[in-house]
């Protein structure tokens, strides 16, 4: 890589266009993208010098901070030939993130039928399937044969997203069925398309979240899924690219979130200090007036404290067990929720899994609380001549506070999903707050019955 960025900057310093324009063009698309990101300042210039078909390939691959850089510094014949170009699906995608002057200006390059096309897609809500499809697909009707169906193939074919599938439909433009194009190959011309037919359909819904439509990607083997209305209108069809690419971006923003910020719109680097900190304190600010309670709950049992100084040795061991627990909780169904593993309907089979784990868990730990003060006893006398009540406190205490942080971590993103929440804002330093300040109330209300202080 470093060898093709010392080329490119001998080219450019020599300003010889012609050479750095083959180059350019016999360079795989990724190595064009991986020039762009070491050579920032000459990106425009790059797709400026492609050939227009490698630089629509080329800026449909990009990162949106990096397309809205070099969309700014094109001359405005380059920005309409891109925009011409680019895939219907591609384009509602780039619109979307654009301000809305911005996107008003690009429309304007686009000729009339575009336009309107673009306008269309558009009016579906951001995250909708509809965001994500293209109206570029080969539909036939039930009623033609197979070498209507190659003819119409050789001639509309070139402009489709996919010819892999085959959409079948009826004069109102109903969606009737999908078929595989080896299965229109592999048969005699004079075949009917009705006698293909074996109606398993499967289509998305043009309004249905897009995590729906990533997780009927994974259930079913498809390089593409046909888009329909609420009348099974076909209206497009979404590929398995855009799909990966909304994967991603789910999981990453999944991931930040999980992690207690706002999701970041830009990449970690580019984005500016100022709003990187503005996206991290709201939920620092919300998690420090929550650990407040916890100063409330332990003023609470200040009795209890004075009475029993030995208690208060045990807290931060109490309130990371609880935490933790809960962390690990909620980030596991959170994943299996994004994995379309587990959904609303499993609330109950969620509970039971968590109650016995959590239950077994916090045995396990509450065994090596009470052991480690047996030992420690041997040694010192510093829990005093009670040390089998303070023993006691600290391992039921334990099993509790892990069995609470287990529920609390795993209803938590449940409860949100039920709610129409996003779960991923359950995210494990939030889990971790609840369960600190209720953990305290576990302890002390345990140590209150146990030791009778």
């Amino acid at each position: 890589m470093e060898e093709m960025v010392e080329q490119v900057e001998a080219l450019l310093e020599q300003g010889d266009q012609n050479q750095l324009q083959d180059y350019l063009n016999n360079l795989n698309i990724s190595d064009v993208e991986q020039l762009i990101d070491d050579l920032p300042e000459h990106a425009a210039m790059f797709l400026e010098t492609l050939s227009l078909n490698r630089a629509v390939n080329v800026f449909r691959i990009l990162d949106f901070p990096t397309q809205e850089r070099i969309i700014k510094k094109l001359s405005g014949k380059k920005i309409a030939e891109l925009i011409n170009e680019l895939p219907p699906d591609d384009r509602t995608a780039l619109f979307s993130e654009l301000h809305g002057d911005a996107v008003k200006s690009l429309i304007l390059h686009l000729p009339p039928d575009d336009r309107k096309e673009a306008l269309s897609l558009l009016g579906y809500k951001e995250d909708s399937v509809g965001r994500l499809m293209t109206p570029d697909y080969i539909a036939v009707k039930k009623s033609w044969d197979v070498q209507r169906v190659l003819s119409h193939i050789r001639r509309f074919g070139k402009n489709s997203e996919t010819i892999d599938v085959i959409y079948v439909v009826d004069d109102k433009g109903v969606l009737l069925d999908d078929i595989r194009i080896r299965e229109i190959l592999l048969v005699a011309p004079e075949t009917k398309i009705i006698d293909l037919m074996d109606s398993r359909l499967i289509a998305l819904n043009v309004n249905e979240p897009q995590q729906e439509a990533i997780n009927t990607f994974r259930m079913n083997n498809r390089v593409a899924l046909p888009v329909t209305d609420d009348d099974n209108i076909l209206l497009g069809i979404v590929t398995v690219d855009d799909i990966l690419w909304i994967a991603n971006e789910e999981y990453t923003e999944d991931i930040q979130k999980i992690g207690g910020t706002e999701a970041l719109d830009e990449p970690y680097l580019d984005i500016p200090l100022l709003r990187l900190v503005k996206k991290r304190v709201g939920w620092l600010i919300i998690l420090f007036l929550s650990e407040m309670l916890t100063a409330t709950a332990m003023g609470f049992f200040e009795g209890a404290i004075e009475k029993a100084v030995v208690l208060a040795l045990f807290i931060p061991l109490i309130i990371s067990s609880g935490g933790n627990s809960g962390s690990q909780a909620s980030t596991l169904i959170i994943q299996a929720m994004a994995l379309g593993e587990v959904t609303v309907a499993d609330w109950w089979r969620v509970m039971r899994r968590e109650l016995l784990s959590g239950f077994l868990l916090g045995a396990t730990l509450g065994t090596i609380g009470f052991f480690r003060i047996y030992v420690w006893t041997m040694f010192s006398n510093v829990y005093g001549p009670h040390w089998i009540l303070v023993g006691l406190t600290v391992g039921i205490a334990l099993i509790g506070i892990v069995l609470w942080g287990s529920l609390a971590g795993s209803m938590l993103p449940l409860l949100l999903k039920k709610l129409g929440l996003d779960p991923a804002t359950s995210s494990a330093p939030f889990v971790a707050t609840l369960v600190d300040v209720t953990g305290l109330i576990i302890y002390f209300s345990i140590a209150v019955l146990i030791m009778r202080i």
